[in-house]
């Protein structure tokens, strides 16, 4: 099973990593073998996104307009940056509304970035 390395990025893979590159500069863990955790870090975290995660986020960028009641206190919203190299799609959003069935959130600036899964399987 081919990975991609996205999630080494988030907080949890950079930890993992710190951690790791920790205990092979203390002699505690060799480097082949740091290679390896990261490694299945990569493939478990593919999998319990593809199998566990049920929910879905509906992305809004909305501009305000002055006297819109819609865009009221949600800001000036946009698409700041994209670009796709390698097959990955990175997109930063500022004033960006996230809606699930329960709840709204409206964030600040977020970095999006995106794969096409059925690279995994070539």
């Amino acid at each position: 099973m081919a990975t991609f390395e996205l999630y080494r990025r988030s907080t949890i893979g950079m930890c993992l990593t710190e951690t790791l590159d920790e205990m092979v500069q203390s002699g505690t863990l060799s480097p082949d073998l740091a290679i390896q955790v990261l490694t299945q870090f990569d493939k478990s975290m593919t999998e319990a996104l593809e199998t566990q995660v049920k929910s879905k986020v509906t992305i809004k960028v909305v501009p305000s307009a002055q006297g819109s009641r819609f865009t009221q206190g949600l800001g000036e919203g946009h698409l700041h940056t994209y670009r796709f190299c390698d097959n990955v799609w990175t997109f930063i959003l500022q004033d960006a509304l996230f809606k699930n069935e329960d709840s709204q959130e409206n964030v600040g600036r977020v970095k999006i970035v995106a794969c096409d899964s059925k690279l995994l399987t070539q």
